[in-house]
């Protein structure tokens, strides 16, 4: 199903999401060219979050396009795959702007509810092959 593959790519440009926040925060603080990762400890409190959260998503998009490829190439095809491989990307976009946001409730669930994806996509190709 291609709404494994538009997920992925989806993700992917996700992951650059919060780096908009953290290029308005060097931007504000003045960028170095010459040290730009020294310059973390200069930035404001959203500034920092958002590097993390750039950083986190990095992290995430590892496993999901594992999880979500495996389901592509053995042919999964159920609904409640189709709804998390949806789920994932708005999930890490609202993880994005709870984190820069300091919401760290709702971002730990948005977290919960990318892992769940993850899981059920892996999980559901597993038992595709073993069928």
């Amino acid at each position: 199903m291609p709404i494994f593959l538009y997920s992925i790519a989806a993700a992917a440009v996700l992951i650059y999401f919060p780096y908009m926040a953290v290029g308005y925060a060097r931007a504000r603080v003045g960028y170095d060219l010459s040290a730009p990762r020294a310059m973390f400890d200069k930035l404001p409190p959203y500034g920092q979050r958002a590097t993390w959260a750039h950083q986190n998503s990095f992290e995430t998009f590892m496993v999901y396009s594992v999880a979500a490829m495996m389901a592509y190439v053995t042919g999964v095809n159920s609904q409640l795959a189709s709804s998390v491989a949806i789920a994932f990307p708005v999930a890490r976009f609202f993880y994005s702007i709870f984190y820069i946001a300091d919401i760290p409730l709702l971002r730990s669930l948005m977290f919960g509810i990318g892992s769940f994806s993850c899981a059920t996509l892996f999980v559901s190709s597993i038992m595709k092959v073993m069928n």
